[in-house]
């Protein structure tokens, strides 16, 4: 059975911004607190924490979506890269963003959704509300 996680947070930000955020090298290390490689463009490389999670960005339309190849470190060889699929929105009150990521491993599916609240939704927040 393919794996599904699927979370949605709403951030004191416009959609555009998250969206820029996310793609911004120096932002995405600002709020996640470790550097990261990341590009605006299809094929462009993905690392993040220490090549904790690696892989391309496979589409992007922007201010609304982000799709990515992505795996962990915690992988195992023979797993498949998953997809991560970001599409940004307005909430009124701030932007939201709705995560679907696809294909995660079994061993690691619940790290992997810790991770997404905890290296995250949780420091973004954070971040945005002290900028």
């Amino acid at each position: 059975m393919r794996s599904i996680i699927q979370q949605s947070v709403v951030l004191p930000a416009t959609p555009e911004e998250l969206w820029e955020m996310y793609l911004d090298p120096e932002t995405h290390a600002a709020f996640t607190g470790d550097p990261v490689t990341i590009g605006r463009e299809p094929r462009s490389p993905f690392r993040a924490f220490k090549d904790m999670l690696s892989g391309e960005i496979l589409a992007v339309v922007r201010p609304t979506l982000i799709v990515q190849s992505w795996r962990s470190a915690l992988f195992h060889d023979d797993d498949i890269d998953s997809t991560l699929i970001l599409a940004f929105t307005d909430e009124g009150n701030g932007g939201r963003i709705d995560l679907v990521h696809l294909d995660v491993p079994d061993h690691d599916y619940e790290g992997v959704i810790v991770g997404w609240e905890k290296f995250y939704w949780t420091p973004w927040k954070q971040y945005l509300e002290t900028r």
